[in-house]
């Protein structure tokens, strides 16, 4: 446990250095995160190794991470009252030009990759699909 965690630090560390050496506008953990995919697919990294396992038993406590917005939202409780308005059209705005940015990119995957993937009809014997 304690040499995945450490993996995962060095890596949110690297994202970091290389965003500061680089100068690039991409948060560092994302940069991290990036690097340590490469990592793991060059690797061939396996299910049970220490990096997979650190991993799983931080997903597992994932609800730990949201006790700090949660803090926040309550110490600024009185401003996002009075600015709910724009609060919520930020929220919703976003939430859709987030939605048709990862509609656009999947379906300009499947136009680069050339194989449409359209599971909803396709069973393995063949029934179901649209004629």
């Amino acid at each position: 446990m304690i040499a995945g965690l450490t993996w995962l630090v060095a890596f949110q560390v690297l994202g970091e250095v290389v965003v500061r050496v680089l100068d690039v506008t991409v948060p560092g953990p994302v940069a991290g995160m990036l690097l340590l995919f490469v990592f793991l697919r060059v690797r061939r990294y396996g299910d049970d190794g220490a990096i997979v396992r650190a991993g799983t038993a931080l997903l597992r406590h994932l609800q730990l991470f949201f006790v700090p917005a949660g803090v926040g939202i309550v110490v600024y409780l009185a401003v996002l009252r009075d600015d709910a308005l724009p609060i919520a059209a930020a929220v919703l705005g976003s939430w859709l030009l987030g939605l048709v940015v990862v509609a656009w990119t999947a379906v300009g995957l499947e136009r680069l990759l050339g194989k449409p993937r359209d599971d909803l009809g396709a069973r393995p014997d063949g029934a179901g699909e649209a004629v």
